[in-house]
């Protein structure tokens, strides 16, 4: 069937975008008037090529088959344009051009366009990427092998099915919630990456809190001990790092129960009022000079095998507790129970009340207790945490705020 005038004009556009992205590639690497090898024109044809060619049968392969064909001919050339011949990247690209009006000419605009996107970012984004992966360290290297073997290896390995009595500890849904809190996690810690020293003091203390505001805290505590003259803007760093945690509860709980979710947004949100009101205290009083002189602290990667298995402890443990209260029809027992785990690790009964409260087993009202309770405890965790590590300085205006996010936290949870 012969593809429609509407498919050969977008795929016509897409084939354009692609081609203009590869040209302008081309032309930042070579001043010169050399040949030039699939520009706009040329990516364009081949996105009309194949949107045409996916109309007949056998036409589509006998057309990639001679691009691919002409376009080693051209790598193998003698002489020096063979320089400027698509190497693999360009390869790629010319074939999902053809691809891409395939796709049009089979009606799935949305499928041609992801595509074209992707195709367009990965040429335009070359250089950037390669300045960044000429920045890994072996740590980042262990970081992403870490993170691939948690998600990749171990995962598929665990068995899905209850293996207690009490049916409360299913190992892959154990080890589902570890890769969704290592995926944030490794997210955040690939952002920092990315960003580097560019990101500045407050940039690293949002990404640190969305890998670990724990780390961060840690990291700008020690950090404040080295710079005491810098104490109030590690304060600061510290401050928004934690606050972070509380977004990032919400997100992970969303994924589960989005009426949970919900109804934790008011109190979290009234929670990060005392940051909130210390970062306009802080904007009026920081100084541009001194902001030159702070050199964002490199936080720790929060992966790693031992942390995922103490993650996994404490999950399952939890669920336990959570298991055995419910059955001896304690659910205000609950409370304390996201109070003690939320000391050192808040994801895990955030975690688990989603899923009690997707269940059913756990009402919403008492599910967001449970982890507002969590996220309190938590904030008290983390200002001991600075008052222990960090410069005098620095210990006062970090523990009063986080202090504070803590005490509201409580009161909420028995009050409101």
């Amino acid at each position: 069937m012969a593809p429609t005038l509407s498919a050969l004009a977008a795929a016509a556009g897409c084939g354009a975008l692609i081609g203009s992205i590869r040209q302008w590639r081309e032309q930042t690497r070579h001043s010169d008037d050399g040949p030039d090898f699939g520009g706009v024109r040329t990516h364009t044809l081949w996105a009309l090529l194949g949107c045409i060619a996916a109309g007949f049968p056998w036409a589509l392969p006998v057309v990639l088959v001679l691009v691919a064909s002409h376009l080693v001919a051209l790598r193998w050339q003698p002489g020096p344009s063979a320089d400027r011949a698509p190497g693999g990247t360009g390869f790629a690209a010319a074939l999902l051009t053809i691809l891409v009006g395939a796709l049009m000419s089979a009606g799935d605009a949305r499928a041609a366009t992801l595509v074209t996107a992707l195709t367009i970012v990965l040429l335009g984004l070359k250089q950037p990427i390669h300045d960044w992966t000429r920045r890994f360290t072996t740590e980042d290297v262990r970081a992403a092998l870490q993170f691939a073997a948690i998600t990749g290896v171990i995962l598929p390995l665990v068995p899905n099915r209850a293996i207690d009595p009490l049916e409360a500890l299913n190992p892959f849904e154990i080890w589902m919630m570890v890769v969704l809190i290592s995926g944030l996690g490794f997210a955040g810690y690939v952002a920092m990456r990315l960003f580097g020293a560019k990101a500045g003091l407050t940039l690293t203390a949002i990404f640190g809190g969305v890998a670990s505001s724990t780390a961060s805290t840690l990291a700008f505590s020690r950090s404040s001990r080295a710079e005491p003259a810098l104490s109030e803007h590690y304060a600061f760093a510290t401050v928004t790092a934690c606050t972070v945690m509380l977004p990032r509860i919400v997100v992970a709980v969303a994924l589960f129960s989005r009426p949970l979710a919900q109804a934790l947004i008011l109190p979290l949100a009234v929670m990060a009022a005392p940051a909130l009101l210390y970062a306009a205290f802080f904007a009026l009083r920081r100084s541009p000079a001194a902001d030159a002189e702070v050199a964002a602290p490199t936080v720790s990667n929060p992966l790693g095998p031992i942390t995922a298995l103490q993650f996994a402890a404490l999950y399952a443990a939890v669920g336990l507790l959570i298991k055995l209260a419910l059955d001896q029809q304690w659910q205000i027992g609950l409370l304390p129970i996201g109070f003690i785990t939320g000391l050192t690790n808040a994801d895990a009964i955030s975690l688990q009340m989603a899923q009690s409260a997707r269940e059913a087993s756990v009402e919403i009202p008492l599910a967001m207790r449970a982890v507002v309770l969590a996220a309190a405890a938590n904030s008290f965790f983390k200002a001991g945490m600075a008052w222990w590590v960090g410069a005098p300085a620095y210990r006062g205006r970090t523990a009063l705020v986080l202090v504070a996010t803590a005490v509201i936290g409580v009161a909420w949870a028995f009050v409101a």
